[in-house]
């Protein structure tokens, strides 16, 4: 499944539904088929999400000083970083931008419809 995000402030904005749950998860909506963000529930929205991506960055600054602790104890330099991942931030910046936009117009975002 896909969500598609839709607001008459913006062009449509499509995600998987992992990272669309996980969004809507984030700002306290429920993950359904369809639903609705009225624009005085927007600024509330862009701070949960802010919140989240400041907790995701504070976790893998711990993960990593972590991890450099454990390769100077048993000096191992690693080969690689590992697989790249796309981070939360960079998942919800178009979404977020979405929000300011609709908010500014007054008009609704809504998935579903």
């Amino acid at each position: 499944m896909l969500y598609k995000f839709k607001s008459k402030a913006t062009g449509d904005l499509i995600m998987l539904e992992p990272q669309g749950k996980q969004i809507l998860r984030l700002i306290g909506k429920e993950a359904g088929a369809k639903g609705i963000i009225l624009p005085n529930e927007m600024l509330a929205a862009i701070d949960a999400l802010h919140a989240a991506v400041e907790q995701e960055e504070l976790a893998i600054q711990a993960a990593k000083e972590a991890s450099r602790g454990t390769e100077a104890q048993a000096d191992i330099t690693p080969a690689a970083d590992g697989p790249r991942t796309i981070s939360l931030k960079q998942r919800v910046v178009p979404f977020i931008d979405m929000l300011r936009r609709a908010h500014a117009e007054d008009k609704e975002v809504v998935w579903g419809v």
